[in-house]
This record gives C-alpha cells, sequence and structure tokens, in this order.
C-alpha cells in the first residue's frame, strides 16, 4: 500500500560477535589476505606443541591431558594478549607481526605483560608489599582472563603504583626509610595526606611527625587563630615529579576538611586525634613513646588535687595483649574473649575456623570482652578500644552467624580483613 512503509520498522542490524580469540581472528586474517604463507603457517604448526609442553611443565606438568588442554587455552590467551595490544585491535598489523616473529616469541611477549601486570603494587598498604601470592601461582591466574581484564587491571594497579610512588618520594624527602612504613603499618594515602597537612602547618618542617608533634603543631596554630583556607594553602613538597601531582592533589579536599575540624576551637583537639578514631587512622605518625609518656603526665598533672590520674593497664592486659596494640591483634584478643576459646593476638587458619564454628554452635558474648576491657585497658585508651570492639561487632554479627555461609569462606575473609589470621 501506498505509504505503508513509513510504519514499517526499520530493518535492525545484526551484530555479529566473534567468540574466536585474538590469535585465531589475527591468524584468520594473515591466510586470508595473503599475510601467512604455507612457509609461515607450517613453523606456526611446528611451535605450538613444543610451546604447550613448555607451559604445561612450567605451571604442573606435561605428562597430564588436563595439563596440556590447559597449556594450550594459555599459549592461545598469551599470544592473543601480546598481538591485541602490540596491534591496538588491529588485525592487519597483529597478522603482521605473526609474520615477522617466531610463536614462542609473541608466548613469550604476552607472559611478559602479565608479569609486568603482577609485579606493579596491588594495594597501598606498605605493610602488604611484597606478601602476594607466589608469581607462578598468580600467573597461572592470569594467564586465563581476558584482554579486557587485564586492561581493567593494569589501569587499577598503574593507579596504585602512582600513589605508592609519590608516597615513596615523599618519605624519602623526610627521610622516612621503607622499613619505618612497613613497621608503622603506613598505607601511602596517608602518607600524602600527613604531608599535605604538616607543609600547612610548618612548611619549613623537615621532620616527619609524631602524634604527639601533630598535636603540638595544631595547638599552635589554633593558638595563633589561623585557620588552613583553600587548596592553595596545601602545597606540595618542592620537587615532586610533575607526573605525581595528580594524586597528590586528589588527598587535599580530605586534608583539608580534617584540619577545618582540628584547628576548630570548639572540638577538643585530643579526642579527635585519639588512636583509634577514624580522622586519626587517615594519617601516618610516628611512634614515639616518650611523647606518649609526657602526654599521660601532662593528663595525670591536669587533674584536680585529690583526684587519681588515669589507670595504667592492668598486668593481666599487658599478659593478654602480649605488648600488642594494633587493632588487628586486639580485636583478635576480644574475639577469643567473647566465644571463650584461649586468648590469642593471632589465630592459625584451622583455630579461626573452630572459633567460627563455637561461635556458631554455641553463640557469643560480646559482653565479657566489653567487660574485660573496662577491667584492664589502660584508662586513656579504654572509650578507644571499646569503641573499636563495639563497632567490630555491630559489622561483623551477621556474617560471623551466617549459618548459610557453609564453607566459613564469607567468614574467614572477614577475619582475614579485621584480625590476625595466619595460613
Amino acid at each position: 500500500m501506498p505509504g505503508s512503509r513509513s510504519h514499517e520498522a526499520p530493518p535492525q542490524a545484526l551484530a555479529l560477535h566473534d567468540a574466536r580469540s585474538f590469535f585465531e581472528r589475527a591468524l584468520a586474517h594473515g591466510v586470508n589476505h595473503g599475510i601467512l604463507g604455507a612457509e609461515k603457517l607450517a613453523a606456526l604448526h611446528a611451535e605450538a606443541p613444543k610451546g604447550m609442553v613448555q607451559i604445561a611443565r612450567y605451571f604442573g606438568s606435561e605428562f597430564l591431558r588436563p595439563e596440556l588442554e590447559r597449556a594450550r587455552e594459555r599459549i592461545v590467551n598469551f599470544v592473543s594478549l601480546h598481538l591485541q595490544d602490540a596491534s591496538g585491535g588491529d588485525l592487519a598489523q597483529a597478522a603482521q607481526l605473526l609474520a615477522t616473529h617466531s610463536l614462542l616469541s609473541r608466548s613469550k611477549a604476552g607472559t611478559d605483560m602479565l608479569r609486568a601486570l603482577i609485579a606493579l603494587p596491588e594495594s597501598t598498604h606498605f605493610g602488604m608489599q611484597g606478601q602476594d601470592e607466589a608469581q607462578v601461582s598468580l600467573l597461572a591466574l592470569w594467564s586465563l582472563r581476558s584482554y579486557a581484564q587485564y586492561r581493567e587491571e593494569l589501569a587499577r594497579r598503574s593507579r596504585i603504583g602512582e600513589v605508592v610512588q609519590a608516597a615513596l618520594w615523599i618519605a624519602s624527602h623526610y627521610q622516612l626509610d621503607d622499613e619505618a612504613l612497613e613497621e608503622g603499618g603506613a598505607d601511602a594515602e596517608g602518607v600524602l595526606r600527613t604531608a599535605l597537612a604538616l607543609h600547612a602547618l610548618a612548611p619549613r618542617s623537615t621532620e616527619w611527625p609524631s602524634a604527639a608533634t601533630f598535636q603540638k603543631l595544631l595547638a599552635a596554630r589554633r593558638k595563633a587563630g589561623k585557620a588552613v583556607v583553600g587548596a592553595d594553602a596545601l602545597a606540595v613538597p618542592k620537587g615532586l615529579p610533575p607526573a605525581l601531582h595528580a594524586v597528590v592533589d586528589a588527598q587535599k579536599p580530605v586534608v583539608l576538611a580534617d584540619l577545618q575540624k582540628l584547628l576548630d576551637p570548639a572540638r577538643p583537639l585530643a579526642q579527635q586525634l585519639r588512636p583509634m578514631t577514624a580522622l586519626r587512622h587517615r594519617y601516618f605518625l610516628l611512634e614515639d613513646p616518650l611523647g606518649e609518656v609526657d602526654e599521660y603526665l601532662r593528663a595525670a598533672a591536669s587533674q584536680p588535687g585529690d583526684e587519681a590520674p588515669p589507670a595504667a593497664a592492668s598486668k593481666t592486659w599487658q599478659r593478654a595483649t602480649l605488648g600488642e596494640q594494633d587493632e588487628a591483634a586486639l580485636l583478635t584478643l576480644f574475639l577469643c574473649l567473647a566465644t571463650g576459646v584461649p586468648k590469642k593476638t593471632l589465630l592459625p587458619e584451622k583455630a579461626a575456623k573452630t572459633l567460627v564454628r563455637k561461635l556458631r554452635s554455641k553463640g557469643w558474648q560480646p559482653e565479657l570482652a566489653d567487660a574485660f576491657i573496662r577491667a584492664h585497658a589502660p584508662e586513656v585508651h579504654r572509650a578507644d578500644y571499646l569503641a573499636l570492639w563495639q563497632g567490630f561487632v555491630s559489622e561483623a554479627r551477621a556474617t560471623l552467624q551466617d549459618d548459610h555461609d557453609y564453607g566459613l569462606g564469607d567468614a574467614l575473609s572477614l577475619l582475614r580483613r579485621e584480625c590476625h589470621v595466619s595460613e
């Protein structure tokens, strides 16, 4: 009918999805367009079995059929990874690379890309650097992943690498060594934030601050009545490579907001800088036992005449904690108390599983840990430890008591993240 065409739905374009690997597509393109001749194809056919055997031997055994089948997947993935990255997805360029180079060299190039990826830091926490799984197991994992997954992980780790690089540069500027960062449990973002805050409070300072020093700088700034206004007041150290400025600048809004709170006379400074507060954890401050003693004596001196100074930790606390003060160790101890298992600040994985099973079968009593903290913890930190434990109980209760977590996977992941659990 005349005019009926206007009422017809437009023809739909069909998007064809090619499920073949990039290597297979490049190979087919090369054959179809005369880039790869019979001699080159024969060479590829001869090289492939050798490469498969080498890969199977590296990851397991070349004598097991399943290992050889996985080795075939891996060599295809290694070659695909390199070809797609080097050619930018252009099949003609990829085919030319196959024509120019051996199959094993392209497989090695793909493997080298994954090795470089694995070498990048996975976390900005300095205590976690070098704690990753063995390279072989990680390479086995990534050898079967897609190019898109590789690109996504490369982007993520590259961003982390820039943050870590900036933090290491700043640490070197203030003569902080790697050991101090690792032992102090620093994360790279915390180093950047502290550097920005330190430069705003004491631009000429050449020493990294302890908690006591940081508090003194803030108190002096309060007394002078000087606020820190605008991100321009947060300058990066001179000499920082321009390529790293962006990752430092990204921390400025957080530091600016924190300094506004810390310099507000209406907010008690000591309370904001308690060891367990979220604000305090955003900064990396050196441990200074003598400074802490001075702080304790000042607190005692500030008490009214007949009032007793803050109570120190009991001997029971000292024996139970073994001198440990970090959150993970304390939470491990408190959890042991609440579930009625032997008190430890480090649980082997087997003991952690036993603890979770007991908690689910017989229940737990978080109030026992509350009572222990009230009776034995040092008075100056008692409120912080109670808040730490009660926050953990509130957040972890559902996971620890989840009977549907049959393999204990969720519970163990939580305990590894929040407590001290060893393999």
